[in-house]
């Protein structure tokens, strides 16, 4: 059960795209003061942990609902991640803006950046593949330390981005992408093989 929680935080980790969004981050937070940025770090954090949670434990009743199988979802959702992970390697603009008068904590931080389509996929489909309430629990643990580690690297965020800087931010934000982008591949492939047997 230890080795599953370790593989499942290591990938919802890397499906978060810390990266990524700290580089948003850092974007939408210039000028502002050591404190507030911590603030908004903090809310951040807590939009994305409640929002992956929930998709996390609805997973079934919704494909229930839409009769959809576990399998036909996998292969969507993968496909939306590789998608997601080609835009990180080629390189996004990271512009992304709330609309005036929103929290950017949730719009566009959590929703869409951090938790965007790919992502809710993916959440939904481990939330309905992992069997038992040991199995489920660990994989709700993981998921509250991945983003707990994506709420670390925001709150250093601007110790981080002086000591990568720009190049390495965007190294590393590829690097990302070329991890989702397997992870990418072995959900669509595990989805065609369980529809083809």
């Amino acid at each position: 059960m230890f080795n599953l929680y370790i593989n499942l935080t290591m990938q919802l980790f890397f499906l978060l795209t810390p990266f990524f969004v700290l580089s948003v981050f850092l974007s939408l937070t210039e000028g502002m003061d050591r404190a507030t940025q911590r603030a908004l770090a903090l809310r951040t954090t807590i939009a994305i942990t409640v929002i992956g949670m929930v998709l996390y434990w609805v997973g079934n009743p919704i494909f229930h609902t839409l009769g959809v199988t576990v399998d036909g979802f996998r292969v969507g959702a993968g496909s939306l991640l590789f998608l997601s992970a080609v835009a990180l390697v080629s390189g996004p603009n990271g512009k992304s803006h709330g609309k005036e008068g929103t929290d950017i904590a949730v719009v566009p931080l959590a929703i869409p950046i951090t938790v965007g389509p790919a992502t809710i996929g993916t959440l939904l489909v481990l939330g309905a593949e992992l069997g038992g309430t040991a199995e489920r629990l660990t994989g709700a643990a993981a998921l509250l330390t991945a983003c707990a580690g994506v709420g670390i690297i925001l709150g250093a965020a601007r110790g981080i981005g002086q000591i990568l800087g720009p190049m390495g931010l965007a190294i590393m934000t590829k690097i990302t992408g070329l991890v989702l982008a397997s992870m990418a591949g072995q959900i669509v492939f595990t989805g065609v093989k369980n529809l083809l047997n």
